[in-house]
């Protein structure tokens, strides 16, 4: 098969802070997210999308949040990491699409500060990533301000 699709999902509940992770970028909120890592939905569930396209598992799995050594992590050290696996497996990335899921904070001012942030770590054109975001009308856990969501897809081809 010389392509692959991929999708990821990831969820924090909010917590003590003055800011949450998105996209490695550091994003002014009045709270924080409860997390083993740095807690970045979108850079986790890119992540995921990504491992799983390639069949390597999950972020679980290359990261335990049992093992010390990823306490406060930043994020982007994992998803260099697929990138690695990415060559190492002869993939390379057609597009990725992420959504956030959240009432506040506002994700439009910084996407494209993220996005290029994570085509520069994953070595492709910024018009391979896109990032949107979308609110859940006041339902559920994200529409409570709760927590923070997001999902990605990724399509890959062989090289």
């Amino acid at each position: 098969m010389n392509c692959r699709i991929g999708q990821g999902f990831d969820v924090h509940a909010f917590g003590p802070g003055d800011h949450v992770m998105l996209g490695g970028v550091r994003v002014t909120h009045d709270r924080g997210v409860i997390a083993h890592s740095d807690g970045d939905v979108i850079l986790h569930a890119l992540c995921d999308a990504l491992l799983g396209a390639m069949a390597l598992g999950d972020i679980g799995k290359h990261f335990p949040p049992s093992d010390p050594r990823w306490k406060d992590a930043d994020s982007r050290l994992f998803l260099r990491h697929c990138r690695q696996l990415l060559a190492e497996h002869r993939w390379s990335i057609g597009n990725a699409d992420i959504t956030v899921l959240c009432e506040r904070p506002r994700i439009g001012p910084h996407a494209n500060a993220m996005r290029g942030l994570i085509a520069a770590d994953l070595g492709v054109a910024v018009d391979a990533i896109s990032i949107k975001a979308t609110t859940t009308e006041k339902l559920g856990f994200t529409g409570r301000e709760e927590g923070i969501a997001a999902q990605a897809v990724c399509l890959l081809v062989r090289e």
